[in-house]
């Protein structure tokens, strides 16, 4: 089942929404962690934090970091909870240099492993993880229903998926600033930073456009999880997404 996200694209082009966030993460990657930050006000690090405590405890020694993109996520999730393996898979090459270069700086290279693929294709076989984590990725996916059930597939009976994503607050006072900040200020210093106008369009349509709430735990328990449930952070501007195969 197509979603208004899956019809968003980064450029104008024919090709398929798979491709083009490919090169555009290619395209930003340099500048991607200085915007994150200021896109987020730095919020991120502590919502990736509330994260790493949930996945914490549910004990897993072999986890799949999707759509990695730099490694932050990565690297708490190691840091917090020590797995036996941690993998982290990504569209972009560009994104994965950043996040190479993070793991050898703090000394875990060997610890995390880092391989390009698609999310929606994963070179892994049935029931080979613990856990799977996906941060502020889900909307990039150019079909969101495919990609959870890649993500059931290869988590193992009992293990736990958890999705951390941006979405839209509820109220309509906080939104009207949320916008103003979302939708005029950061494509305008996004686009000065990276050079990427079009990137820092995407990135706040994506938001959002992408299913939220009770419409996200449909598309899971569609996939074939239970369990699922959702937290929402720092005024509704994140969502935190929990699930059992």
């Amino acid at each position: 089942m197509d979603s208004k996200v899956e019809h968003i694209k980064p450029y104008n082009e024919s090709e398929g929404k798979t491709a083009q966030v490919q090169e555009m993460f290619d395209s930003i990657a340099p500048a991607y962690d200085f915007m994150n930050r200021a896109m987020t006000m730095g919020i991120d690090k502590w919502w990736r934090k509330v994260a790493c405590k949930r996945v914490a405890a549910a004990g897993p020694r072999r986890i799949l970091d999707v759509a990695t993109g730099t490694g932050d996520f990565a690297i708490q999730l190691y840091n917090r909870i020590h797995p036996e393996s941690l993998t982290g898979i990504d569209l972009s090459e560009g994104m994965m240099a950043v996040a190479q270069k993070k793991v050898a700086a703090r000394g875990l290279a060997g610890k995390i492993t880092f391989r390009q693929g698609d999310s929606l294709h994963m070179d892994f076989a049935y029931g080979s993880f613990d856990a799977v984590t996906v941060a502020f990725g889900v909307r990039n996916f150019e079909h969101i229903d495919q990609g959870y059930k890649e993500m059931y597939r290869v988590l193992r009976p009992g293990g736990m998926l958890c999705v951390v994503e941006l979405s839209t607050p509820r109220d309509r006072f906080i939104r009207f600033f949320y916008d103003l900040y979302t939708l005029h200020i950061i494509p305008f210093f996004g686009s000065l930073k990276s050079g990427d106008k079009s990137a820092y369009r995407y990135l706040p349509q994506s938001i959002a456009a992408v299913p939220q709430g009770e419409r996200m735990l449909e598309l899971m328990s569609q996939a074939g999880f239970y369990d699922c449930a959702v937290s929402r952070l720092t005024l509704g501007t994140c969502s935190i997404y929990t699930a059992v195969k």
